[in-house]
């Protein structure tokens, strides 16, 4: 009885050495895996974003930074040979686009933290945060022309404006179209597009992504334009002297969203990214490095008083909506403004 009790004794020893092994072969296989992802954030806030992500899970990222039309583009034309495993940023609309044409993988059950709102109805993607659209000045610029910051779509066409308003390119970027979808909400679509002809003759220059015209405003190239709320904030907090203002006569805001895309070939990694933004770490995240997105999590405390968007008029045009329009608000844009 003896030898048998130190035979099961040596096998229960070496099946715990097996055991903790395999965890170790796991745990390093995990730890050098790597996500690949297309990113709408920009650089230097993403590379925070990720980063958190990596210390968490051990999962190293790979991220390309592209603009919204520019990662739909790369999912339509990877569509039989997937480059990346995730799809983050915004706006949602591009997140609608891929979905309709089945590119997105249908997400697994998530926790309650995420409102139904921003959730999409086909559980391809999920929102977690919004980005409003705002005016940003330069600060110089209006008081040698004694204006004062705009507070209306109006105000953009004083003719103090000629040839000084950088913005986004709609052919490129979901700032542009989130403009569009804006000035279709207050004008009707005719009226928008009337809008954007008189706009036009103020724009200096259309960039090809939403935060291109930043920096020249920033440094007094230009004078004014439309941006995300993050965009505008980065400039500000950098100490550039500039204005930001929300359109009194409304505005709407992009989500910010994430998704697997179909075929991705890190497929588990890409599960614990989902289930990782969708979290209140991200939200508190945002908050405590100052990346100026307003995040949707039910329990996140919005400790900023610039993303307190509570008395801002914002119209009702959900990413199903813009994800119908956004092709032929394009084409018409192309067609009737830059042409």
């Amino acid at each position: 009885m003896a030898t048998h009790s130190s035979l099961s004794f040596s096998f229960a020893g070496f099946s715990g050495l097996l055991l903790a092994g395999f965890l170790s072969l796991v745990s390093s296989a995990q730890a050098g895996e790597v996500l690949k992802i297309y990113s709408t954030m920009p650089e230097k806030n993403g590379s925070t974003v990720f980063e958190a992500f990596t210390r968490k899970t051990g999962i190293e990222t790979q991220v390309i930074r592209l603009s919204a039309g520019e990662a739909l583009a790369r999912l339509e034309a990877e569509k039989n040979n997937r480059q990346a495993d995730v799809l983050f940023g915004g706006p949602g609309e591009v997140f609608e686009v891929a979905a309709e044409q089945k590119m997105l993988e249908i997400l697994p059950p998530s926790g309650d933290g995420i409102p139904e709102q921003f959730r999409s109805k086909d559980g391809s993607w999920n929102a977690w945060g919004i980005m409003p659209l705002v005016f940003m000045t330069n600060a110089n610029f209006l008081k040698t022309h004694g204006l004062k910051a705009p507070e209306s779509w109006v105000d953009l066409l004083d003719p103090a404006y000629r040839n000084s308003l950088q913005m986004a390119d709609a052919r490129t970027s979901g700032t542009a179209t989130e403009r569009i979808y804006a000035l279709v909400k207050l004008y009707g679509e005719d009226g928008a597009f009337d809008y954007q002809k008189k706009l036009h003759q103020n724009v200096q220059l259309y960039t090809k992504s939403g935060q291109g015209g930043a920096i020249p405003i920033a440094t007094g190239q230009a004078a004014s334009g439309v941006f995300y709320l993050p965009d505008a904030l980065d400039i500000q907090q950098q100490g550039y002297p500039v204005v930001v203002t929300y359109p009194k006569d409304g505005t709407t805001y992009g989500v910010t969203g994430v998704a697997i895309i179909k075929g991705a070939g890190k497929l588990d990694a890409a599960r614990q990214f989902i289930d990782w933004v969708g979290s209140v770490e991200l939200a508190n995240l945002l908050m405590e490095k100052k990346i100026n997105y307003v995040p949707v999590h039910r329990d996140a405390k919005i400790t900023d008083p610039v993303l307190d968007v509570s008395q801002v008029k914002f119209f009702e045009a959900d990413a199903e909506w813009k994800g119908e329009k956004r092709k032929g608000y394009i084409a018409r844009w192309i067609n009737e403004v830059v042409q």
